[in-house]
């Protein structure tokens, strides 16, 4: 059976119609997802089994038989933990059909099916009874629901109808509790992510200062987490201002409740500063004495930094505070923990929550635009000083008084440096209704509304009525587009260069003059396990799950060459990214802004997305030493489709 799958061509900007298998995207979405990761994850595989046995060791001391309900049980891998464990029955719920098929596959290739039933439904469409999907209600209760949030992926309505209608009262739960931390901090650099900062921008008349509008500057931001790696985070990054908070806990043995709530937590401030971030991780319990503990604490918060797991499934949570807020070093204040069903946001009160009514707000929600066109890595780099300064000295070498300049990136400001630098008429092409309004306000705020004309459609649709008649001496990009997932997305900007090509005037400069793609062969600290064959998952055999993982074949390629490896070790993968050159003198990386230093230290450009190939199979974690000396690559770019196919193989390993 074929279905329709729709898909944005990031090379035109369009939205086009393929016609796919139906399981094509639902294995490419898992071949993405954190699956792999998580049957990688020893901490936490080995800390769930010590719960699972734990629970059915209590269920057993009471004379009870131990039956077991796994919400959104995936590979089945906790099921099969608590039948090892001594449970008498377990129900697998998976809704993700993909995933429920596999759970069979290896439920019975484990020699569990007599003891495990995967159940394809959403768990609050389970029903309990003689003629339902369980016979009788489950006491015992075991699930891994949670993202980096804890709470993003519906735990707190799953678990609340499980309580009304799939599990015993005071059931034992897997894990028993949950506890949120919160730590505020004051980080420039992590509230670069939210605000649009003030640019400066040096002209020949003196420096001009591109304002953001005040609706901007007073929105509370887009209400989604900002997940992160914490301990990739230097500190140098942001000045801590409070202890570790321990916000609230969840007891998943008894009723939950999904409706909105706060929690508040008096504190003094470490010292004085502006607070602006919110951090925060969570741990999980896996038994009523607390004793099984699972931390997502950072490197500064743990208790044995060590023994800690890297992991990419769960990581930490950045948060914004609504507004920036002067604190003072001993005068206490209340950080406020608010959540939904779905949600977590923070703010900040200097009054007794329970006597401030505002306490209970609603969900932050953008209402400026700027935060629904642009993301977080997209504030950065609009607010990198370094960044608008190189672009103001490549523009300087092509602009004339007279230019005509036509700007063709989703809400760029280098519309706004064309005209501090003196260009007679500018142009800016806003395909997007967020984007033309977002451009629009912010021209008001520094006064440019009448001096930089806004176009609201598709650049292939430009008529010579939009630029005035006239022909465009300049094209500009920097190049960002919003349809762009992977580096070379950007070269949208290619096609837009060829659709407004009847616009430009004799010996027209066109900047970026020239992109390029680069690779870089690498060895993997950790980030190698998300792609890495599982096998043997805590003496369960999972290889099922590693053939649904594996790449799409690809198709012959027609340029070759050889990367040279510097060192020894494993080549886990390749990391690519665009330059784009600005002019012959200036060019901009999206990857590595230096070359590597002798020891295999990277410095990559924090505000812009890399693509990581990861070779197939994964190199012999035995083979450490006196590797392959070269990687052969081979890749194809296609400019109708905007994919670029690329193949990386091991040349001849010495002997």
């Amino acid at each position: 059976m074929k279905i329709f799958c729709s898909r944005a061509n990031p090379t035109t900007g369009s939205v086009e119609w393929l016609e796919e298998d139906e399981h094509y995207d639902y294995h490419q979405e898992i071949a993405r997802s954190s699956y792999a990761d998580m049957l990688h994850d020893k901490d936490r595989n080995v800390k769930y089994y010590q719960g699972i046995r734990a629970a059915v060791s209590r269920v057993k001391d009471r004379g009870q038989k131990a039956l077991v309900l796994d919400i959104g049980t995936g590979t089945g891998l906790l099921s099969m933990m608590a039948v090892t464990a001594g449970a008498d029955f377990c129900y697998a719920i998976e809704v993700f059909k993909p995933m429920a098929d596999a759970a069979v596959k290896i439920v019975e290739k484990n020699g569990f099916s007599d003891k495990i039933k995967v159940i394809n439904k959403h768990s609050t469409e389970v029903t309990v009874g003689p003629e339902g999907d369980m016979p009788c209600r489950a006491n015992i209760l075991v699930t891994e629901l949670f993202d980096t949030e804890l709470i993003g992926e519906g735990a707190l309505p799953s678990y609340e109808h499980a309580h009304r209608h799939l599990v015993e009262e005071n059931c034992e739960a897997v894990p028993h509790r949950a506890t949120v931390y919160a730590q505020l901090v004051e980080s420039g650099r992590m509230w670069s992510w939210n605000k649009l900062f003030p640019i400066h921008v040096q002209t020949s008349l003196g420096e001009q200062v591109i304002v953001p509008p005040v609706d901007v500057e007073s929105c509370p931001g887009a209400p989604s987490v900002c997940d992160i790696q914490l301990n990739q985070v230097s500190p140098a990054d942001f000045t801590v201002l409070s202890d570790v908070l321990p916000m609230f806990s969840i007891d998943f043995s008894k009723q939950v409740s999904s409706s909105a709530a706060c929690h508040s937590r008096r504190f003094e401030p470490l010292t004085s500063g502006r607070a602006q971030v919110v951090l925060s991780w969570w741990d999980i319990e896996m038994d009523p004495e607390g004793k099984i503990k699972c931390t997502m604490a950072p490197f500064w918060a743990h208790s044995d930094p060590e023994e800690m797991q890297w992991r990419d499934h769960w990581m930490q949570c950045v948060y914004f505070l609504p507004q920036e807020e002067p604190v003072v070093q001993g005068s206490a204040l209340y950080l406020v923990a608010h959540h939904d069903d779905y949600c977590v946001w923070y703010s900040l009160q200097r009054t007794s929550p329970e006597k401030n009514e505002r306490v209970r707000q609603m969900r932050p929600v953008c209402d400026c635009q700027a935060h629904l066109l642009w993301n977080r890595p997209r504030f950065g780099e609009i607010n990198d000083q370094d960044r608008t300064d190189r672009y103001v000295q490549a523009l300087r070498t092509v602009l004339k008084p007279d230019s005509v300049c036509l700007c063709v990136s989703d809400g760029s400001l280098l519309s706004v440096l064309a005209h501090h630098l003196g260009v007679e008429q500018v142009f800016t092409v806003e395909s997007s209704a967020a984007s033309h309004k977002l451009l629009r306000k912010i021209f008001k705020a520094n006064h440019l509304e009448d001096k930089i004309n806004i176009i609201e459609k598709r650049p292939e649709l430009l008529t010579n009525e939009d630029l005035q008649g006239r022909k465009v001496s300049l094209l500009l990009g920097e190049p960002f587009f919003t349809t762009s997932l992977l580096p070379w997305h950007n070269l949208y900007f290619w096609y837009v260069r060829t659709a407004v090509d009847q616009h430009l005037g004799p010996g027209a400069m066109v900047m970026p003059q020239a992109a390029s793609l680069h690779a870089v062969v690498v060895e993997f600290r950790d980030l190698w396990r998300i792609r890495s064959p599982c096998g043997d998952c805590e003496g369960f055999d999972v290889h099922i799950m590693d053939d649904m993982i594996k790449p799409v074949p690809l198709q012959p390629l027609c340029a070759e060459g050889t990367v040279e490896l510097r060192r020894p070790g494993q080549s886990h993968a390749a990391v690519l990214w665009m330059e784009y050159h600005l002019t012959p003198e200036c060019t901009l990386s999206t990857g590595l802004l230096e070359p590597a230093d002798p020891e295999g230290g990277c410095c990559w450009n924090p505000h812009c997305k890399q693509a990581v190939y990861f070779f197939s199979p994964a190199p012999d974690p035995r083979a450490l030493l006196g590797g392959p000396r070269t990687v052969s690559y081979a890749v194809e770019f296609h400019p109708d489709t905007g994919d670029i196919i690329m193949e990386f193989r091991h040349a001849d390993t010495p002997d």
